[in-house]
């Protein structure tokens, strides 16, 4: 699985790990920083910054959906879930 992930990337996906842990408690804030690098880095590229500003309705959509369909094997999303805020 890719990790490779740029510094100017890693910020944004740590301030979306952040919001994400701040809305569900329950999911680790590692956890939330490794699902988004692994589905960014492995197939779905995500438009990072859009996402760190969406709306609470569409951010949840996209990192509690990754959340709930990534193959933390692979880094892939099951089950046709396509992030909106997919590159």
């Amino acid at each position: 699985m890719n990790w490779n992930i740029s510094k100017a990337d890693a910020r944004v996906v740590s301030e979306i790990a952040a919001r994400a842990h701040g809305m569900n408690p329950e999911y680790p804030l590692i956890d939330a920083e490794m699902d988004i690098t692994a589905v960014h880095c492995n197939g779905n590229p995500l438009k990072l910054r859009e996402l760190a500003g969406a709306d609470k309705f569409n951010f949840a959509h996209d990192v509690f959906g990754i959340a709930n369909k990534i193959d933390r094997s692979t880094g892939k999303l099951a089950d046709f879930f396509s992030p909106r805020y997919s590159a």
